[in-house]
């Protein structure tokens, strides 16, 4: 967004008087986002640009979701949304990330376990947006598939027989989902647990979230089961293990799609051509998913 049109954006949906001082933070495939100071005040400013793809986004979805989690003090609290423009302003959390040890450690899973419980507890202004395994695999290689990079046939294989395994368990109730679980969307603050980037939230089964910090923290079995153990209030039943592990995979495919989706847009982006490489080698061993 162009300086001039960013301060009259500012000025005009932004709390407070006087000019906002206004920093760019990142700029992503749909969004840019920006910390805006104002009256001496923080915010979090995010703007939607136009997609390439679609990624999965839904605004006015989320725009329900934003306002549930930060009445529940689970995300930065919802000041002023518009979806129709993709315009969203919060209050800005101050805090601290986990480093990487951080949250691969089982002393902080306590923590991560009491967290997810509350999300998957949150209730959400109807309609929901149900959005399984199935969904994201179809979005992520169809939007592949237009870019000429179809999904590589070993893998999508794989990929088919583990949703065809899914889909034969016994159905689960759906729960809301972040769905984007790593270490830097996540805040402490204040001996409290803040997360970011609710975008790719979605009403899912929880597990799918379970999967998620696990697989994006490249936590071994041992630590995949100590996590578990914290959610559910005791061991997993080796149905609710197999379902998990089921997910796991799942997760790292839709990850490695979504990498090879942005890489397609972004090829000199280095550290997301290495994920994709990471997750790659790992969804070819079968050991690492193995129930």
């Amino acid at each position: 967004m162009q300086p001039r049109d960013l301060q009259r954006l500012g000025r005009s949906v932004v709390p407070g008087t006087g000019t906002p001082d206004i920093e760019p933070l990142s700029c992503g495939l749909s969004n840019e986002t920006y910390r805006v100071i104002r009256g001496g005040c923080s915010y979090t400013l995010r703007v939607a640009i136009e997609p390439h793809f679609d990624f999965g986004q839904d605004l006015s979805w989320e725009a329900r979701v934003l306002k549930a989690a930060g009445a529940a003090g689970l995300a930065p609290q919802l000041l002023h949304c518009d979806p129709l423009r993709g315009v969203f302003v919060s209050r800005w959390v101050s805090g601290r990330s986990w480093s990487t040890q951080e949250a691969r450690s089982c002393a902080k899973f306590g923590s991560i376990a009491g967290l997810l419980r509350r999300v998957h507890e949150l209730r959400v202004e109807a309609p929901v947006r149900l959005f399984g395994p199935l969904a994201w695999v179809e979005r992520y290689s169809a939007a592949l598939a237009r870019v000429g990079r179809p999904a590589e046939p070993a893998l999508r294989a794989a990929a088919a027989a583990r949703l065809d395994d899914l889909a034969r368990l016994p159905g689960v109730a759906g729960a809301l989902c972040h769905s984007d679980l790593h270490a830097m969307n996540l805040i402490e603050c204040d001996q409290s647990l803040i997360l970011l980037d609710w975008e790719y939230a979605h009403v899912s089964e929880p597990l799918w979230d379970l999967a998620g910090w696990s697989a994006n923290n490249d936590l071994q079995a041992e630590a995949q089961r100590s996590l578990l153990a914290q959610y559910l209030g005791a061991a997993p039943t080796p149905g609710q293990w197999a379902r998990f592990r089921l997910m796991l995979w799942l997760y790292d495919y839709i990850c490695l799609l979504w990498s090879e989706l942005y890489f397609s847009l972004r090829p000199a982006d280095s550290a997301v051509a290495g994920r994709a490489t990471q997750l790659d080698a790992r969804l070819r061993v079968p050991a690492h998913y193995a129930a």
